[in-house]
């Protein structure tokens, strides 16, 4: 594969002889694509170019949807090897130790530096649309701004949110939720907003209220985390009188537009309602084997299902196929390209656009694998090939809204040396304001 470095197409872009995949229904077949502006305009067998084209031969390639992850925490990528507090048995108590105080010493420069290397990594593992949601209860005002820069100098597309809870206090929820309000409000282009929440345990009754007034103030959905562990039901019934999901819904926050997270912990006739309010929901099984908060029924999750990275790599292919696994040696499988195709529609959803079926109309968001089968690709086969064969060490080239934002392994917009160099220096500050905070904390 050869091209001359270019962040945007000419006349036109046709990606010749590839083979084109679609994640549900399940499709595979040999063809072209032609690409004008950030749309796919044209599918076919053989398509002629015109003048001014440019023409890219991809035979022997695979070409598949960009890939979403419909729950993420950039901010997460400064947690990979910190420094944590001594383990606890107590979910609340650990999370702490551990992720509050990462997020508690978060300043708007760190929560930009890790944007950008997150979002670099995503894009290195085709990764092509984040659904995140971020938390720096000490940095609230501009905080999504500055994600969405640091998102931006890698090209992804994004749906941000900030994660709004009674952590910090009756101003500390306001002002998380008149961030999360602004940004909806003001984001455009390869961003929108949603309204961000923590688990119901750190919602008291007046921040589920002021998060039902954000949502028909904005027309957003609700992302939020949902039965992660048994803390969130038993927490939330001691301090409020009702479990997670009967608060949602009597706050009427269970809608086709939201997004639970996490759903580990759920009666089956919580599950249900869940489910019957059209709710998405999004599952992590990297976090929740490491945080050890037990196996979420993936299996019984409906229709509705999609994957999510949480606080690790935003690398779907490698959530899909732990995903895979889990379920088989749970005896529930689920549906891989089903919950890959969802990602495709949350985000269509929110963006208003057709994101993901590589068809004339579409959003140009695709990914070029260099994958070379040893058995033949067909419909009745391809999730074998996605849990099996495909990955991260096939992503060849990544385009996002008609851009190349990956050539050959090369990122066409960001120097990685100079992303990775910055991120390690936010982690370090980080770092020491998390070990002084907590020597004050026990000093």
């Amino acid at each position: 594969m050869r091209r001359s470095v270019k962040l945007f197409p000419r006349v036109g872009t046709i990606l010749k002889g590839a083979t084109l995949v679609e994640f549900e229904p399940a499709a595979v077949e040999v063809g072209d694509l032609r690409i004008e502006g950030s749309k796919i305009v044209e599918r076919g067998p053989s398509i002629q170019p015109r003048e001014g084209d440019e023409v890219i031969p991809l035979d022997g390639k695979v070409v598949i949807p960009g890939l979403v992850s419909a729950d993420h925490h950039l901010f997460g990528t400064l947690a990979r090897g910190m420094p944590e507090g001594a383990p606890s048995q107590d979910f609340e108590e650990q999370q702490r130790r551990s992720w509050w105080r990462l997020e508690d010493a978060l300043d708007l420069d760190a929560s930009q530096a890790a944007a950008t290397a997150g979002a670099l990594e995503a894009l290195m593992c085709g990764t092509t649309t984040l659904f995140d949601r971020h938390a720096s209860p000490r940095a609230i005002h501009g905080s999504l701004v500055r994600v969405a820069r640091g998102i931006n100098e890698v090209g992804l597309r994004a749906v941000l949110s900030y994660e709004v809870s009674d952590r910090h206090g009756a101003v500390g929820r306001e002002e998380g939720l008149e961030e999360t309000v602004s940004f909806v409000k003001k984001a455009r282009g390869r961003f929108r907003g949603m309204v961000g929440a923590h688990a119901c345990f750190t919602l008291s009754h007046d921040a589920l209220s002021g998060l039902k007034a954000a949502v028909d103030e904005t027309g957003a959905g609700l992302h939020i985390t949902l039965a992660e562990d048994p803390a969130d039901e038993r927490l939330s019934f001691q301090r409020y009188g009702e479990v997670p999901v009967a608060r949602l819904v009597g706050q009427q926050l269970l809608t086709p537009n939201t997004l639970v997270s996490h759903v580990v912990h759920l009666s089956w006739p919580e599950l249900s309602q869940v489910i019957s309010a059209g709710a998405w929901i999004v599952h992590s099984p990297r976090t929740n084997m490491e945080r050890q908060v037990g196996y979420a029924p993936a299996g019984k999750f409906g229709s509705r299902a999609t994957f999510g990275t949480s606080a690790g790599t935003a690398d779907v292919f490698t959530e899909a196929l732990l995903a895979h696994h889990r379920a088989r040696d749970a005896g529930q499988p689920i549906p891989v390209l089903k919950y890959l195709a969802n990602g495709h529609r949350i985000a269509s959803q929110v963006f208003g656009e057709t994101i993901g079926p590589l068809c004339e109309g579409a959003i140009a968001d695709l990914v070029v694998l260099d994958y070379r089968p040893p058995t033949p690709i067909t419909p009745e086969n391809l999730a074998s090939h996605v849990v099996g064969g495909f990955g991260p060490r096939c992503v060849e080239s990544v385009m996002i809204d008609g851009v190349w934002r990956l050539w050959a392994r090369r990122p066409l917009s960001v120097t990685p040396e100079t992303v990775f160099a910055n991120a390690r220096e936010a982690a370090a500050a980080v770092w020491a304001r998390m070990e002084a905070a907590n020597a004050q904390a026990t000093g």
